[in-house]
């Protein structure tokens, strides 16, 4: 019994090996490789350096997972990634071994793990990129990578590769990340957002971070793109499908703005787009649209306290069961149960006029839904 058991368990030995080595093989067919983590726009600094890389002449593809997986094609368009099981990081191995027979100069992957011994694994065995990236490091799955700050940092740079590159944007935890990066003999540059200009950034047809943007420049200049090159490129990028955006909406004789910022999904980053929108809409109250999730506690509780405490809307929308007790405050508050339809929603926005609503907390599932209905009410004018 025993030495059949030697006999098998040197058999998948061998097999792991064997495999190893053909993904190592497959690594070598690009001679780009970028793997992009951080706690929020990776999903949109992606799609932003593959259009840069496309716009440079390499022929490229890349992978997002953001608000719903897709494979963006050497033409920039998206394919959809039907998952027929739970998502995992074991899909990027396969999608690399897809896109070795594709004829590719590079190739961009969003990072898909969360726990940091995974993260690890996605970038020292599965991408072994030449140029890492870590858009920003935000209070974002304090459960899996936290609960501080710097554990959050240590965690994302498990991504940072051995003898290459790697882009980060300006913050706080950058000397972290120098010294990592430093033991690891990679080099670290910070991308400069005073080399995007306001009135480029006005260009773009959805509403895009400067950070993002000059995070992707950076790595296209890194591999040769001209400047110029790649920011035409970028501005005929696809926005993922739960990309920043302002749009008219019109309900018989009500008219509003509706800003879709559910993506963002983390306090830190939904309060800067309530300031980056309230520079650019003025004078007009405000309702909030908060959709939750049940398997989310914290993180409701996080964003209830940030729009009751911080944000203080004219008007404040929940969706969501079991909800925590909501101090009074200035705001009109009504909270929809969680099997209400988007549908419902819509209604109580439609009494509404002149308001500008933000759409936060989940986009995933029935979020998706209610930005599609939504659409229906959308107004040209």
């Amino acid at each position: 019994m025993v030495p059949t058991l030697l006999i098998l368990l040197s058999i998948l030995i061998i097999l792991g090996y064997k495999e190893f080595y053909q993904h190592l093989a497959v690594l070598e067919k690009f001679s780009i490789r970028i793997h992009v983590n951080g706690s929020r726009g990776k999903s949109s600094v992606t799609r932003l350096i593959a259009a840069g890389l496309r716009a440079g002449g390499f022929r490229t593809m890349a992978k997002t997972t953001g608000s719903s997986p897709r494979i963006i094609d050497t033409d920039g368009k998206d394919r959809m990634i039907q998952r027929l099981r739970s998502p995992s990081i074991g899909e990027q191995v396969k999608l690399m071994r897809y896109f070795s027979k594709q004829n590719l100069d590079a190739v961009v992957m969003e990072c898909m793990a969360v726990q940091p011994e995974y993260q690890w694994i996605s970038e020292q065995k599965m991408q072994k990129s030449t140029i890492g990236v870590i858009t920003n490091i935000r209070p974002d799955h304090l459960d899996e990578m936290g609960p501080t700050m710097d554990d959050v940092t240590r965690s994302l740079s498990n991504t940072i590769p051995f003898n290459g590159n790697v882009v980060v944007t300006q913050g706080k935890h950058n000397d972290t990340l120098k010294k990592i990066a430093a033991s690891r003999e990679t080099k670290l540059t910070i991308a400069n957002t005073d080399d995007i200009e306001d009135g480029f950034m006005e260009k773009f047809s959805h509403l895009e971070h400067k950070e993002n943007v000059a995070t992707a420049l950076e790595v296209c200049k890194q591999v040769g793109v001209e400047e110029g090159s790649a920011l035409e490129g970028m501005l005929k990028v696809q926005p993922d499908p739960g990309a920043l955006f302002i749009k008219k909406i019109q309900f018989g004789d009500n008219h509003n703005f509706f800003v879709n910022a559910f993506a963002a999904n983390d306090p830190l980053s939904t309060l800067n787009i309530f300031e980056l929108i309230k520079k650019q809409i003025p004078l007009h109250p405000t309702c909030v649209f908060l959709n939750t999730r049940a398997d989310r506690r914290s993180r409701t509780n996080q964003m209830i306290t940030l729009v009751s405490e911080t944000i203080q809307p004219d008007i404040f929308l929940i969706r969501g069961d079991k909800l925590p007790e909501i101090p009074a405050g200035l705001f009109k508050l009504t909270t929809f149960p969680d099997r209400s339809k988007p549908e419902d929603i819509i209604e109580h926005l439609s009494t509404l006029t002149n308001h500008v609503i933000f759409g936060i907390g989940n986009i995933v599932g029935w979020g998706e839904q209610f930005v599609k209905k939504l659409k229906d009410f959308q107004s040209d004018d």
